[in-house]
């Protein structure tokens, strides 16, 4: 089949969770024999164009600042969808489908507007379905109801709708989604081979590894280590990644005078960051939001528990078996996470055991290869063509 993918950033020129699906989803049809292009912005240096095997990546945009802060700029989203909007009048025709990620929105519409013309079905991934409350806080009065009246209209365009938790997917089909979500369940794509029986380390260690932006509230885990000090006095942590959140982080470490326990390595390799979470007391990721929460499955395919935080949109919840693979925080405070941590560290060698035995019961459903062989199966649906 012709499949164009369209997602305005490539990874790893962009590194996020979307990013790579959507490399992996390309990559892997391509592999199948399938005739596959990518459309999206410009990311890379002159020189150093992508080359990915089997795909045709054709930039629709120029290069472009997608965030003002932490957020998303509204220029190069309606830059992209009118890129998609020009390329999909022009050469629609030449597609069986067009598979495109619903934010930021505007490109699922430019392929609603020119599928009449090009004939192609839409399939369309919700990694988040954003509520209004959110909406209004992200962006205000005005833009935060028209974002809101955006994302509804994008749920009434005919698709092939698929979400990545059940959160999520009750959210689209309360939008009016004409038509069924497929709940893909997963993401992971890492080795399935049973996790390492290997210890925690000595001192008991918590890692974070993500981005610093504020819905992630990164300054909580180390409001979390201090508070579990007084429980766990040799405990420590390892925080990865950076943001506009890293000054926050430094700040509230030397408020708490923890510079010698709590390290900051910023971004590092892969295998840093797979090292530290195969010998962690447990991962923490107190984020107010998640479309997912491939951290928890991370975290066990290393064999140790992950510690998330209830709320209303954070789907990662959903990943957590209370006591099993770890702990759901009820509340957003140090203290809460703190008896978390402990719990981890007091349940050690049992917790890590069943965290394992967890990840090898879940991990065909948790798979990346799972959820591609559904999207595959979705494509030899009965054509829109006629």
């Amino acid at each position: 089949m012709r499949i164009c993918v369209v997602y305005d950033c490539l990874f790893p020129w962009t590194v996020g969770g979307a990013e790579r699906w959507y490399r992996n989803l390309a990559e892997r049809l391509a592999a199948d024999g399938h005739e596959v292009t990518y459309l999206t912005l410009t990311q890379w240096d002159a020189g150093d164009a992508p080359d990915l095997p089997g795909v045709e990546v054709i930039a629709v945009g120029p290069r472009m600042d997608l965030y003002v802060g932490d957020r998303r700029k509204i220029g190069p989203p309606l830059r992209f969808g009118l890129g998609v909007f020009a390329h999909l009048l022009r050469r629609g025709r030449r597609y069986d489908v067009v598979h495109t990620a619903s934010f930021p929105y505007f490109s699922l519409l430019a392929a609603a507007v020119t599928r009449p013309l090009g004939r192609f079905r839409i399939s369309c991934d919700w990694h988040e379905v954003w509520s209004r409350d959110y909406w209004l806080e992200y962006l205000g009065g005005v833009g935060g109801r028209v974002g809101w009246t955006v994302q509804r209209i994008c749920a009434w365009v005919p698709q092939t709708a698929y979400a990545f938790s059940r959160l999520h997917a009750g959210r689209l089909r309360d939008l009016g989604l004409r038509g069924d979500v497929t709940v893909l369940t997963g993401e992971y794509a890492g080795s399935l081979a049973p996790p390492p029986a290997d210890p925690a380390t000595t001192p008991p260690t918590v890692v974070y590894a993500g981005r610093m932006i504020p819905e992630k509230r990164v300054p909580l885990v180390v409001d979390a280590v201090a508070a579990a000090r007084e429980r766990v006095p040799d405990l420590r942590a390892r925080i990865f990644g950076a943001g506009p959140e890293a000054d926050a982080v430094r700040e509230r470490i030397a408020e708490l005078g923890l510079q010698d326990v709590v390290e900051l390595p910023g971004f590092v390799a892969a295998d840093v960051v797979d090292e530290a979470m195969r010998t962690a007391t447990c991962v923490v990721q107190p984020s107010s939001r998640e479309g997912y929460g491939m951290v928890v499955v991370e975290a066990a395919a290393h064999g140790a528990p992950a510690i998330v935080v209830a709320g209303d949109d954070n789907a990662a919840v959903e990943l957590v078996d209370e006591g099993v693979n770890g702990f759901v925080a009820p509340t957003a405070t140090g203290a809460a996470l703190a008896d978390a941590i402990v719990a981890c560290h007091e349940q050690g060698d049992a917790l890590r055991a069943s965290t394992r035995t967890w990840f090898t019961d879940n991990g065909e459903r948790l798979s990346l290869d799972g959820s591609l062989r559904t999207v595959a199966a979705g494509y030899a649906a009965p054509s829109a063509r006629s």
